[in-house]
């Protein structure tokens, strides 16, 4: 028999599963335009990427992924399709390339593809048709029964962490480096989450034209590690 702290206990590490790095997605191919702002020459060292990432978090995330976030997790909380295939559509719509649209769908389909196979997919056909990664997320912290914050906070930490180690890749970064700035945005994500609880739905949407740039140029760029 399962206790209330055994279940909040699942919940956090079901949470961890999800974002964690090893989870077989394929979300580490995927720079988000990060390595053309290596290679343009907009990110050169440490205090410029962390600059990048912030700008990437207050102007980005907490104006799109984080909100939308709230609003599926509520939607599958309350079987409501309409929301979903609202929000769904509304996530593809922000997508501003073909490699930032293309990242989310298929990344979206992996994690498909691995909760039919761990037979957590819902049963009652409310996932949308092409759905993004955010809104399976948002199911898959549902069906674990993780509180809407810590499912934000999650993937806050989940998308600075791969963020992190394409620079790890791709820059004359070290693993110091990489956690000087996790500890440096730590508190950036909590802030993210706090302001991304507080937006009306007229309030949504990236403002990231440096991001939509570094993406189209890197659907062209000759030399390559990553797909976006």
């Amino acid at each position: 028999m399962h206790t209330e702290s055994t279940s909040a206990d699942l919940s956090l590490l079901g949470l961890m599963q999800l974002v964690s790095p090893a989870l077989p997605i394929g979300a580490f191919a995927w720079s988000q335009g990060l390595e053309s702002a290596f290679e343009l020459g907009w990110v050169t060292n440490e205090a410029e990427l962390g600059e990048w990432l912030e700008g990437v978090l207050e102007d980005g995330l907490t104006r799109c992924e984080l909100p939308l976030l709230i609003r599926l997790q509520n939607a599958w909380a309350n079987s409501d399709a309409n929301a979903l295939a609202e929000w769904n559509d509304w996530l593809h719509a922000t997508r501003e390339t073909a490699e930032l649209s293309d990242e989310d769908t298929r990344l979206g389909l992996a994690l498909v593809r691995l909760l039919t196979s761990l037979e957590l997919m819902p049963k009652d056909g409310l996932m949308p048709g092409d759905p993004g990664y955010v809104t399976v997320f948002a199911w898959a912290a549902h069906q674990r029964h993780v509180p809407v914050r810590q499912t934000l906070l999650g993937f806050a930490w989940a998308w600075m962490e791969n963020q992190l180690a394409v620079a790890c890749k791709a820059l004359p970064l070290g693993h110091t480096a990489a956690q000087r700035l996790t500890e440096q945005l730590r508190p950036s994500l909590v802030k993210a989450v706090d302001a991304a609880q507080m937006l009306e739905d007229d309030a949504l949407g990236p403002v990231l034209p440096g991001l939509a740039l570094a993406s189209a140029h890197h659907e062209t760029q000759y030399s390559r590690l990553f797909r976006s």
